[in-house]
């Protein structure tokens, strides 16, 4: 019997999300793209803000030994990854944290490459900095993405690459990467002098039995050039409570982002962030297990309807709780792709040209709601797209 409830749809048009912005003035719409969750909190979080609203003296607050050792012991237990308490920075947000990694190891002008499909603010980020954007491209291949590393090399190379930012578990498309796959990506990158930026905010969000590797425990080599970036606000709904972290075991790197943080008066965290991330990391355990078997059921669901009643194409992520569907099949500039899901099918997903040339054609749908939304949903999808 399930400890916590996942079935209630609370009522997020009255407390200024952006995800429930558009449905105020249009209710029939439903909006599946913002990646935050439609799930009551874990209650232990709930109660932590309670707890400091309560006490009613709301002023600067320091780092507490204990949401250290809360994040040490979560990425021991949780991904294998045992680190030095001098070696975890907290930083307000994961784009945040990136865009400090970007300031603090690269110039102006200087080479980053992502992959893409690749989740916008990448791209953005690099650019609002100066900085020349390399795009190396996913195929798909037995539908999932993979890294064609021989290309990878070549852009790297040929664009003298100095920060290489990875997305693991990846947004859109949910791949998990395999130790062999990261253990190349990391290879070439010892080659060629690049420093690795490893987003791992959707760490904890493996599905079907996938696990995921982090970075840095897969070679001691790999810890000297890469920083690695994650938070429990995409696990945990609490996003909006601004609080992640990076991990930099090179002294040399760690001691160059800190200057940058400093230089950017971005040392001061959130203290409900701080509150909700230690309650969530000593307390979530069983909440994210139920999460993930309602995630499970869910894809499932749109994956099996879609895939029999429509030629709409499902990438089954790995990790996340986003799909990237395609639907070239049907034809469709983008804009009218996106014309016919809002005005036909009353969804609100994200467009998949936001995050790159080879997302023409598709759209990325979150299955983090409860399955009587993701039901209706998906039964709009099948009446505005069915053979």
């Amino acid at each position: 019997m399930a400890k916590y409830d996942f079935t209630s749809l609370p009522n997020r048009r009255t407390n200024n999300s952006i995800k429930w912005q558009n449905v105020q003035k249009h209710p029939e719409q439903l909006p599946l793209w913002v990646a935050d969750m439609d799930f009551i909190a874990l209650p232990e979080i709930t109660q932590s803000i309670h707890d400091y609203a309560d006490y009613a003296v709301y002023g600067y607050a320091y780092i507490k030994e204990t949401l250290v050792e809360a994040v040490r012991n979560w990425e021991k237990t949780q991904h294998g990854y045992s680190f030095s308490k001098e070696s975890l920075i907290f930083v307000e947000g994961v784009v945040p944290a990136l865009g400090l990694a970007i300031q603090a190891f690269t110039q102006k002008n200087e080479a980053v490459l992502i992959n893409t499909p690749a989740y916008p603010p990448f791209a953005r980020t690099i650019k609002l900095n100066q900085r020349k954007v390399v795009e190396n491209s996913l195929t798909e291949k037995n539908g999932e993405f993979v890294i064609d590393f021989e290309q990878l090399e070549k852009d790297i190379v040929e664009n003298s690459v100095k920060l290489y930012i990875l997305c693991n578990p990846h947004n859109p498309g949910g791949r998990v990467w395999r130790k062999d796959e990261l253990l190349k990506i990391g290879e070439i990158c010892q080659k060629h002098q690049v420093l690795l930026v490893s987003d791992e905010i959707h760490q904890d969000l493996t599905l079907f039995g996938n696990v995921h590797q982090s970075f840095n425990t897969l070679s001691a080599d790999f810890k000297e050039f890469t920083i690695i970036l994650s938070s429990a606000t995409k696990t945990f709904n609490i996003a909006g409570v601004k609080c992640s972290f990076a991990i930099i075991e090179n002294p040399e790197l760690r001691d160059q982002y800190l200057e940058q943080r400093l230089a950017n008066n971005q040392h001061e965290i959130s203290t409900l962030g701080m509150l909700a991330t230690e309650a969530a990391l000593t307390h979530g355990h069983e909440w994210l297990q139920e999460l993930k078997e309602v995630l499970e059921k869910n894809v499932t669901y749109i994956l099996d309807e879609l895939t029999e009643k429509t030629k709409i194409k499902v990438m089954k992520p790995q990790g996340t709780y986003l799909i990237w569907l395609d639907f070239s099949a049907y034809e469709l500039s983008d804009e009218a792709l996106q014309e016919k899901l809002l005005n036909d099918s009353q969804l609100i997903l994200n467009s998949g040209s936001s995050f790159g040339l080879e997302g023409a054609g598709h759209a990325r749908l979150n299955v983090a709601a409860p399955f009587t939304v993701i039901e209706e949903a998906t039964k709009r999808l099948v009446k505005t797209f069915a053979f």
